[in-house]
């Protein structure tokens, strides 16, 4: 087994809002389609764009957060700041104080109350294990996962899901899409 040491979360922190800020400036990177992400050392990691049902469940997914929780704001490709460098998740739900802490950051310095991830055919157990372990660490509450199926899956921190969310008990089980 490996370990790694990272650096104190204040200082990748830190690190991750400077280097946001440098790629957000950069107009090279305006015109790339699809997903960047970047790793603790400031790489880019770049991701096609998904299939159509992808964003479809992430309107559906936003819109039904909007409309439950409507005292916040709902975010698409949310940039936040973990320990593992900047990560996207799909959809987030930030409470008006969370919004208030962002102030003119480029990115979330700590990580939403909701993050949610829609699962890609490409995605790997280990990679979803280990980007809800990174919103865990940024500060989030809940982490949801959206399967392919549309079947929703609700975290907090340990390996089981929940029944229902806490932070939003009337959300669907499953989203359908028309």
């Amino acid at each position: 087994m490996l370990t790694l040491e990272l650096p104190p979360q204040k200082t990748q922190t830190a690190f991750n809002l400077r280097r946001w800020a440098e790629l957000l400036a950069d107009h090279e990177w305006a015109s790339v389609e699809g997903r960047i992400e970047t790793d603790r050392h400031g790489h880019v990691i770049m991701s096609p764009p998904p299939a159509p049902s992808h964003g479809s469940f992430q309107l559906e997914i936003g819109a039904l957060l909007r409309e439950l929780l409507p005292n916040g704001r709902v975010l698409t490709e949310c940039p936040i700041s973990t320990a593992d460098g900047v990560k996207a998740a799909d959809v987030a739900r930030a409470s008006a104080e969370c919004m208030k802490k962002l102030g003119q950051q480029v990115c979330f310095p700590h990580a939403p109350e909701i993050c949610v991830e829609v699962i890609s055919p490409g995605n790997t157990r280990a990679e979803i294990q280990e980007k809800m372990a990174l919103y865990f660490d940024a500060g989030a509450v809940e982490v949801w996962l959206c399967e392919r199926s549309g079947v929703m899956k609700f975290f907090r921190p340990g390996p089981q899901p929940m029944r229902s969310p806490k932070l939003c008990p009337p959300f669907p089980r499953q989203i359908r899409l028309n």
